[in-house]
């Protein structure tokens, strides 16, 4: 348990509940320490032991610590004098120098998280903005180890390509999950048994990836010359990973974009 007041603004929202859930799960801080803003000043959350108030500066002149978990396109109306406190901030497109000069925070941390918080399953790359502290750095990890696991990332713009890689959450899985079943259903398989299918591959035997090295995996079953290996060179010769990569820069860009807006 660490002691300091955390504070996130947005904190009954979907990411910033998610992540209050977790730190009063994990005890990460004293219930007491934890603050969330919430426009009525009700919310399930405060029976759990969290303080809410209906007023963001109230929350940052509280709080050691702010997140701030809100659409990117609601920071500018937020106002909020953050000096000598530590800002984390979850909002894509919103570089950690404007941060700076919005909020005049003392330290700046830009962290992006996921839809799987809500399972405790995301993976979350942070970054430093100029110097931050040891013990902020290591409170940073044990806050989004609270929800699954976490790295810190040396370059900013880290941060804006993996918005497009992990901060997807489960959008890939779940394209993929779509094309599968709806391509067995184009087959004549039965709506039911085709969505089943589909959830098996995607969700149920990707669990193997945990114990296994992913390319070893397809190395090894292209070189049995069945018919995932059949399948899966068609994908390959398709130039699927380089779709992929299209994909991930569209992504980035359009973080990038919203870092120059």
């Amino acid at each position: 348990m660490v002691n300091k007041t955390l504070g996130i603004i947005g904190g009954t929202g979907w990411l910033g509940g998610a992540i209050a859930r977790a730190v009063l799960a994990k005890g990460l801080v004293p219930t007491a320490n934890l603050i969330l803003s919430n426009r009525s000043g009700s919310h399930p959350l405060a029976e759990q032991g969290a303080r809410l108030v209906t007023d963001n500066h109230a929350l940052v002149d509280r709080s050691d610590v702010v997140i701030i978990a809100v659409r990117p396109e609601h920071f500018a109306s937020l106002n909020i004098n953050a000096t000598g406190k530590t800002v984390i901030s979850l909002m894509a497109g919103i570089s950690a120098q404007t941060i700076v000069a919005q909020t005049s925070a003392s330290a700046v941390v830009r962290a992006m998280p996921n839809a799987a918080v809500e399972i405790g399953q995301s993976f979350t790359p942070w970054y430093c903005f100029a110097e931050v502290a040891a013990t902020t750095k290591r409170f940073v990890q044990s806050l989004f180890e609270c929800v699954g696991t976490a790295a810190e990332v040396q370059q900013e713009d880290f941060i804006d390509y993996l918005s497009a890689l992990s901060g997807t959450g489960p959008a890939f899985p779940a394209l993929l999950m779509t094309a599968l079943a709806n391509q067995a259903m184009a087959a004549g398989i039965p709506a039911d048994i085709a969505q089943l299918a589909a959830k098996s591959v995607v969700v149920n035997s990707s669990q193997l990836l945990v114990g296994h090295d992913a390319q070893q995996m397809i190395d090894a079953l292209v070189a049995y010359r069945g018919v995932t290996a059949a399948a899966l060179q068609v994908m390959i010769h398709g130039q699927f990973e380089e779709q992929i990569g299209e994909a991930l820069q569209e992504g980035a860009a359009a973080a990038r974009r919203g870092l120059q807006a």
